[in-house]
């Protein structure tokens, strides 16, 4: 019989070939034409489920796309986690860049192009794999795992914090792992333990019920589009700073291992610049671009509109302009207390000519950490130790995943975030591409973490 790593390293052809039958279902759950597409990769993934050995294998179906539930809890004494993936994708648009279809997988110069590849099929299919490992070899897992796997996070996670709530017995655990981030670099493991959550507006100026003649009504009448512009600039402070009284309220500050973690995250910014033609990086002072990236909030403007846009000249003034305004958050502010401060401040500051809606769009997510020195994360930095011969940088993300702090919310579990693909993996763009060496070497570590999770004493 071979021991566990031996079969993983016996079974790559038979991996791959799994991941590319996944990978050949187009679950875009944005695309309503895809909707029994997304049906069907959720029915496939419960069929792996049940053929690796997992029991209780279902399709839940909820207000939206359905949620995938299977699990093995033959480990008395022996904790229980919760495992988190999404088997939706992203749309593939423009098809035009694609080197090759992104719904059939090609393998290319030890990459595995195709749509879902790293976010996040192939990352589901690397912990079912190891899981299938176990049992063929141990004919045990270490400890008791429920798996889940939704098929809206690409959008959001609209129904996902309803289905956890229905479920809350169900999934009751110990801990959550969640494989939906990436590495530091190749051969380098990365522990994300915090993202910043996020609150979304659109603020809409009128001055007027139609638009006005420039001539007629020019120096008369009051125009929103400067009256918006106006608002917009007393936000921030050249700088960067954000001007809103009370939004720093509760911003945790990082700690001396932080800073130090975070330094050792490789950091290009003349590659960075060249990738997005940048001129230059900006941001708060005091503070350099990954800790401003990730352990940092923000108020971003996403998009302005209003008056006339078309070719040639109207000599207008627009009756109203707009804005989509967005907040990234940190632990320990409060998402409900920054909105009353920036609502509050912006009808302060506006021009008192001009009317204002303020509308609070859906979306939102909390800002989430786990401690870093908590067991779960200890467990996983030695398990990953043990494969890489390198401790993993402990790390933050400057984006939101909303499923993560509803399930810590609603299970009052801690949760680790661990993930086994490459930053330049293409994620929610053409060419897609999962890194051949790091999928296989993921399949052992994932091994390697349940059995150290195992071993957490409450």
């Amino acid at each position: 019989m071979p021991t566990t790593e031996e079969f993983l390293d016996e079974t790559r052809e038979q991996g791959l070939r799994e991941l590319e039958a996944f990978l050949r279902i187009p679950s875009i759950s944005s695309q309503a034409e895809h909707a029994d597409d997304v049906r069907r990769a959720a029915g496939h993934l419960a069929e792996q489920y049940e053929r690796i050995g997992l029991e209780n294998a279902e399709v839940i179906d909820t207000a939206g796309h359905p949620v995938v539930y299977a699990d093995w809890l033959k480990a008395p004494g022996k904790p229980t986690v919760l495992l988190y993936g999404h088997y939706d994708v992203q749309p593939v648009d423009p098809l035009d860049l694609w080197k090759s279809p992104p719904f059939e997988p090609l393998r290319q110069d030890g990459q595995l192009l195709g749509r879902g590849s790293s976010d996040d099929k192939g990352q589901i299919a690397l912990h079912w794999q190891a899981m299938d490992a176990l049992l063929r070899t141990a004919g045990e897992l270490p400890l008791n795992i429920k798996v889940i796997a939704e098929g809206e996070e690409e959008i959001a996670s609209l129904h996902f914090e309803a289905f956890v709530r229905a479920n809350r017995d169900r999934l009751k655990t110990d801990y959550c792992v969640i494989s939906d981030t990436t590495m530091v670099a190749k051969g380098f493991p990365a522990i994300t333990y915090a993202l910043r959550g996020l609150i979304y507006f659109e603020l809409r100026v009128e001055a007027a019920t139609i638009d006005m003649h420039s001539g007629l009504m020019g120096g008369m009448a009051p125009n929103p589009a400067q009256a918006l512009a106006e608002i917009l600039t007393h936000l921030k402070d050249p700088a960067g700073h954000i001007l809103v009284p009370g939004f720093y309220d509760g911003v945790r500050a990082l700690s001396e291992e932080e800073h130090r973690q975070f330094a050792r995250v490789p950091f290009d910014e003349a590659a960075l610049k060249q990738t997005y033609g940048l001129e230059a990086l900006h941001g708060e002072a005091g503070f350099t671009p990954t800790e401003r990236n990730w352990a940092r909030p923000t108020l971003e403007v996403n998009g302005i509109w209003g008056g006339y846009q078309g070719p040639g000249a109207k000599t207008i003034i627009p009756a109203w302009a707009a804005a989509k305004i967005s907040c990234r958050l940190v632990p320990d502010q409060d998402p409900k207390a920054v909105a009353a401060a920036l609502r509050d401040y912006i009808d302060e500051i506006r021009p008192k000519t001009v009317r204002l809606t303020l509308t609070e769009l859906e979306g939102q997510s909390d800002p989430w950490i786990t401690p870093v020195d908590h067991p779960l994360i200890q467990a996983a930095r030695t398990a990953l130790t043990r494969v890489y011969g390198k401790d993993p940088a402990l790390i933050r993300s400057g984006g939101s995943i909303g499923a993560v702090e509803v399930m810590g919310r609603l299970l009052d579990a801690p949760c680790l975030l661990v993930g086994f693909v490459l930053p330049d993996c293409f994620a929610h763009a053409p060419n897609e591409r999962l890194d051949l060496d790091s999928f296989y070497l993921g399949r052992k570590a994932a091994v390697h973490l349940w059995e150290e999770i195992a071993s957490i004493r409450p």
